[in-house]
């Protein structure tokens, strides 16, 4: 490959513009995982440098518990990149959390079964910390962001994953209520294994609807329906905040995982 980009966008087709993203160069690389989810399309939106993942594949192929979450973020590391933005859709435990605003995730409650869950699985064990365990440089360029557009968001919110593809029982739903503010199926393995690989990582979570605790019905076709209607206010705070991200890490931990792991 000839072109590499630092800021890597893992979501879907509807996350960025295609009229403002140039596209410089189609990446498909092999990873010891296998292949990717798709293609890496490398790129500029504006003036910045992206690699951009189809999380489900192209035509959505793949669902939340097939992703091949090892192979996606090898393969933006080989693409060069060393920050992540994942913009997903959620469902909302809370009132205060409206279909429509974005949820900045703070926080991650890990519910699901049988993914797999890091890079050391073989002769060498590591124990990173995930006591915090997204980029609080990067959540704090798209929250400062977010406020000046008057896009509503909320920051600090705990999202709670499952292992899908169904949704929750109400029973369930009730339950996350008392420890998380947002559902959804795919942020984890995804967040812990960009952290292995000394990765920031930022998840822009959009609510599509009020999870069943709320005595309404979910399906795919109101999750599609509001993040369609909404995803305009993603394109927007990305074509704004890519900019404001330093090129150099800082003001995170996120570079030096490993070594405070002991590795």
């Amino acid at each position: 490959m000839d072109v590499k980009a630092r800021i890597g966008i893992i979501g879907g087709t509807g996350v960025y513009d295609p009229s403002t993203f140039k596209l410089k160069e189609i990446f498909r690389p092999f990873t010891p995982y296998g292949p990717p989810s798709d293609d890496i399309q490398i790129g500029t939106l504006g003036d910045v440098e992206v690699a951009f993942l189809q999380r489900h594949g192209k035509g959505h192929i793949y669902p939340p518990h097939m992703v091949n979450y090892r192979a996606n973020i090898w393969a933006l590391k080989q693409a060069g990149v060393d920050r992540i933005i994942s913009p997903c859709a959620v469902g909302s435990l809370q009132e205060e959390y409206k279909p429509g605003e974005i949820a900045i995730v703070d926080q991650f409650i890990d519910f699901t079964k049988k993914r797999d869950y890091t890079f050391f699985d073989g002769s060498k064990t590591v124990h990173i910390s995930t006591a915090d365990p997204f980029c609080p440089e990067m959540s704090s360029v798209f929250l400062k962001e977010a406020k000046r557009l008057k896009i509503p968001v909320h920051k600090e919110a705990t999202y709670v994953c499952i292992e899908g593809p169904r949704f929750s029982t109400r029973a369930e739903s009730k339950m996350f209520r008392a420890f998380a503010d947002v559902i959804g199926m795919t942020l984890v393995p995804e967040c812990q294994l960009a952290r292995e690989m000394e990765m920031c990582y930022c998840s822009l979570a959009m609510v599509t609807d009020y999870d069943v605790w709320a005595e309404e019905s979910v399906d795919t076709a109101t999750v599609l329906r509001t993040m369609a209607e909404n995803v305009d206010k993603l394109q927007k705070l990305m074509s704004a905040a890519l900019p404001k991200i330093p090129e150099v890490r800082k003001k995170c931990v996120c570079a030096d995982v490993l070594k405070e792991a002991g590795a």
